[in-house]
């Protein structure tokens, strides 16, 4: 760290020690029973962090619905972050993200037969969902981002951290990124490393986990990203998904991100091109104008017959719904969709858990309903 940041963040303590004052309390509430926390009869998986953005919520969302679909009517819940419409609302296959967020669209335009809704009030739309018509109440309630929502008691919470940035190495905003205390980390029954570098050395593993200090019915993971087939925005018959790799390394490539961290994308990317051009937006941002101009300008001056433009599938989500989008763009227009990889083979570990604690919480709610 830089002199300047170290000097920034020293500012800032003062802040960061009444904002830890303040979530502690809250947190004290609930443990409490001052505030009250609602448990449901279903269950409820949450997949959440202790800090701000870029820990990979949405692509293991997506891995625990391929896991569960099969099986159960899967309904995912989250706030919707940056749409147009308030309150509760159930998503079309044909929705936009403006009408439930960037990721809640991206999770139903793949998994077209899950319930996919957002509310800002996650127990208020939990009751929303168990109260659909026998045929459409979800089995099983995925939780996005909500480790912060006490008011809902998951049956499991999973909490992930990003390799890059542990939570433990981090400090309370506004100094750095973490939204509660470190102390928070023990309310998950699963904690999850994310975008981890395939060549990971095992003392570096143990070294996460002495620091971590989880407790012994805790478990830990360790995953990565897989970065996907580059697939058309616009299809055509002309247009082929294809991987990085497959593409010319001389080829014209502008990268648009607006994700949280972007960084492993760019380095990602920049490891297959010669010839890269990045266009930087923050989480969730919507493009304006002002923002198609400058992408077109960059676009424009980059002279390959075959250039292209990739971005993220989250944007993607908010670049096709674009009424100014120039349609010069639309056959070069490209996103790179990815998935989450468990390492060291422990993939089949975590499926197991995940899956015998749904079945032990439906079977203990079945009994439930017998006696009553």
């Amino acid at each position: 760290m830089n002199r300047k940041n170290t000097f920034v963040r020293l500012l800032l303590t003062p802040f960061a020690f009444i904002y830890r004052l303040i979530t502690g309390v809250r947190n004290m509430l609930f443990e409490w029973k001052v505030l009250p926390s609602e448990r449901f009869p279903v269950p409820v998986i949450c997949v959440g962090n202790i800090s701000v953005g870029g820990t990979g919520k949405t692509p293991f969302t997506e891995y625990l619905i391929h896991l569960l679909e099969k099986q159960y009517r899967v309904a995912t819940l989250s706030r919707g972050y940056k749409r147009k419409t308030k309150g509760f609302v159930l998503a079309k296959t044909e929705c936009t993200a403006q009408e439930v967020g960037d990721e809640s669209c991206q999770i139903k335009r793949k998994f077209p037969g899950i319930i996919v809704a957002v509310d800002a009030n996650r127990r208020r739309g939990i009751r929303r969902l168990l109260a659909l018509p026998d045929g459409k109440r979800p089995h099983v309630i995925l939780l996005d981002d909500a480790m912060q929502h006490r008011y809902v008691s998951p049956s499991l919470t999973i909490m992930l951290t990003e390799y890059d940035r542990l939570y433990y190495d981090d400090f309370m905003l506004p100094a750095g990124n973490l939204r509660e205390s470190v102390h928070a980390a023990y309310r998950a029954d699963i904690v999850v490393v994310t975008k981890c570098r395939k060549d990971i050395k095992p003392i570096q593993l143990r070294i996460i986990e002495k620091n971590m200090s989880l407790m012994a019915n805790q478990r830990l993971y360790f995953s990565d990203i897989v970065y996907h087939k580059v697939k058309p925005l616009f299809p055509s018959k002309r247009l082929n998904s294809c991987f990085l790799s497959e593409i010319n390394k001389n080829e014209d490539v502008l990268l648009i991100t607006g994700i949280a961290n972007s960084q492993p994308l760019i380095d990602r990317v920049k490891s297959h091109f010669e010839n890269i051009h990045i266009c930087e937006f923050p989480d969730h941002h919507s493009f304006k104008q002002s923002d198609i101009q400058q992408i077109d300008n960059r676009f424009e001056k980059m002279t390959s017959p075959t250039r292209k433009i990739i971005c993220t599938e989250k944007d993607a989500m908010r670049l096709k719904t674009l009424n100014n989008l120039p349609d010069t763009w639309k056959s070069h227009l490209y996103y790179l969709p990815i998935s989450v990889e468990f390492l060291f083979g422990r993939g089949d570990n975590f499926d197991a858990r995940i899956l015998k604690h749904v079945v032990s919480t439906i079977n203990i709610q079945q009994k439930r309903n017998v006696k009553n």
